[in-house]
């Protein structure tokens, strides 16, 4: 890792020396009593783009300056001219919802913003009023996240509904939010809000650090962030979990989590993460607990499939036939018989044609993505095999490995381990088993190494914790998970008291009412023993 990072980056004190720190303040520019030089001052910073409007009020006396694509021209029209021209207000400070400031900087960033900006000759206060115009799409469920029990809305692209879905599931006052202003062209707003009382205070410090220090002329969504903010920007594996559904998010609150989102983006990051955070998916604690854990095993049992399935039958066809049963060494024989090249061949064709359907599908219209599809599984996979050009095996390998890579809940770990898929083919193609055992220990290790915020990311596993092997592997019922996770650093550990104590009382109830029946019976007994040897009269 450091080679690449001396070969794309250099000599780090050189660059350290060369960066260019933006630490200084807000710009100042005290307005002026004069009109015209307001408004000149304004018109000169917009570089006189059209979309700016100057509308002249008070018979060239006071000026109402707006973008027009950012701004409503109907809350114009109601909260700003029909109170003036109405006579409604004697000074434009009376308007509700009005800010002065002295400032013209500070004038320009709210135009930015979608506001309107109201100056009066012989008058250096600037009035600002909010009349930006929205346009928002309905939630719905995430394409890409979808699920069979639970909700079905997921984040839009503006961030106070998107705070607002989260708030509506956490109505506690413990939910806290912090606002940043990120890009120094952009601007965009960036939201962290985590858990006062649960959430590690130091990993809010070393988030709130991290953002902090992002210099860039552009931050578009939280992906941008995502790159400036993660541990190691060299490893495949994702360190923050991205998601778009409201639910997902508040979990991961309410285990002591941060979460971060963006304007403009429908994504939440979620930090701390873990590897295993990645294979946990909403409809895991929306059904009994049985069937959440035999699907999480599946889920689970595909990670070995995807990155391992084709280097496992490289090694096998190449270096270690006689591990096959001797019923189908025939049909295998027979099968790779009549390719012209090797199987490390055969699978990096099969695996790159995988790849381009899938992106052609994904960037095409949705009808014409369904039939590119069927056509490059059906025709194209069958053609390929009667050309002789790959075997039958083959054919199924790489299917099964695509399915496999498409059943993790998490789209940026599915695309990792599609990658991871290459180095095994090589290895497996060089040193057959011994090569995969290399490739596998390697990513072990690399996991095992590691972290996210500070948090081990293959925790519970490696530094391993039995306490919290309860919801990794499995997802035992949830009247048992009692306590955080501890790689969420929680300072809060216990998430529930007692939810099981009708349980308890009841069967307290039914030994009581048995041990009540056996004594009245064995009193009963006794009586009719005494009676029984009283002598006769």
């Amino acid at each position: 890792m450091g080679f690449f990072k001396r070969l794309f980056h250099g000599d780090h004190t050189k660059i350290q020396d060369r960066q260019i720190t933006d630490q200084s303040q807000e710009p100042q520019q005290a307005s002026s009593s004069k009109l015209s030089i307001n408004v000149e001052y304004i018109l000169q910073a917009f570089n006189q783009t059209n979309d700016l409007k100057v509308r002249v009020l008070k018979k060239g006396n006071a000026a109402l300056l707006y973008i027009e694509s950012l701004a409503d021209q109907e809350k114009v029209q109601a909260k700003i001219f029909a109170p003036l021209e109405l006579g409604h207000v004697d000074d434009i400070s009376d308007i509700p919802n009005s800010k002065q400031t002295l400032n013209l900087e500070e004038a320009i960033v709210s135009l930015l913003s979608g506001h309107a900006v109201y100056v009066e000759d012989g008058s250096s206060k600037v009035s600002m009023f909010n009349v930006t115009s929205v346009f928002n799409r309905t939630t719905e469920e995430p394409q890409n996240e979808k699920v069979v029990r639970g909700a079905h809305d997921g984040f839009v692209e503006n961030l106070m509904i998107n705070i607002n879905l989260v708030r509506k599931r956490i109505e506690h006052r413990s939910l806290t939010v912090k606002y940043y202003k990120l890009g120094k062209k952009t601007n965009t707003n960036v939201a962290l809000m985590y858990m006062e009382g649960i959430t590690d205070p130091t990993i809010v410090e070393e988030v709130d650090k991290r953002m902090k220090s992002i210099s860039a002329d552009m931050i578009h969504s939280p992906g941008y962030v995502e790159e400036f903010i993660e541990d190691q920007s060299y490893s495949p594996f994702p360190q923050m979990l991205n998601t778009e559904r409201p639910d997902r998010v508040v979990a991961n609150l309410m285990e002591g989590r941060v979460a971060i989102m963006a304007e403009g983006s429908p994504t939440s990051l979620i930090a701390p993460s873990t590897f295993f955070m990645f294979y946990q998916a909403p409809d895991d604690y929306n059904m009994r607990w049985f069937t959440g854990t035999f699907v999480r095993l599946i889920r689970l049992f595909s990670f070995i499939i995807a990155i391992g399935l084709p280097a496992f039958y490289i090694a096998i066809v190449s270096f270690h036939f006689e591990v096959i049963p001797d019923e189908l060494i025939i049909p295998v024989k027979a099968s790779i018989n009549e390719i012209a090249y090797p199987p490390i061949m055969e699978a990096l064709v099969m695996v790159i044609i995988i790849e381009l359907i899938r992106e052609a599908g994904i960037r095409l219209p949705q009808p014409i993505g369904q039939t590119i599809g069927i056509v490059g599984g059906l025709v194209i996979g069958d053609a390929v095999v009667r050309a002789g050009l790959v075997s039958n095996l083959m054919v199924i390998v790489v299917a099964l490995t695509a399915i496999a890579s498409f059943v993790v809940p998490s789209n940026e770990l599915s695309t990792t381990l599609r990658l991871l898929t290459f180095p095994l083919i090589f290895l497996a193609g060089s040193l057959g088993f011994v090569g995969i055992m290399f490739g596998m220990m390697f990513i072990l290790i690399h996991l095992a190494r590691l972290e996210s915020f500070g948090v081990p990311y293959f925790a519970p596993v490696a530094p391993l914790s039995f306490v919290d092997l309860k919801d990794t592997f499995v997802r035992l019922p949830l009247y048992m998970m009692k306590k955080r996770p501890k790689d969420a650093h929680a300072i809060s550990p216990v998430a529930m008291g007692p939810s099981r104590e009708w349980k308890d009382s009841e069967q307290s109830k039914q030994s009581g009412s048995k041990t009540e029946s056996e004594s009245t019976k064995s009193k009963s007994n006794t009586n009719s023993s005494s009676h029984s040897d009283q002598p006769k009269a």
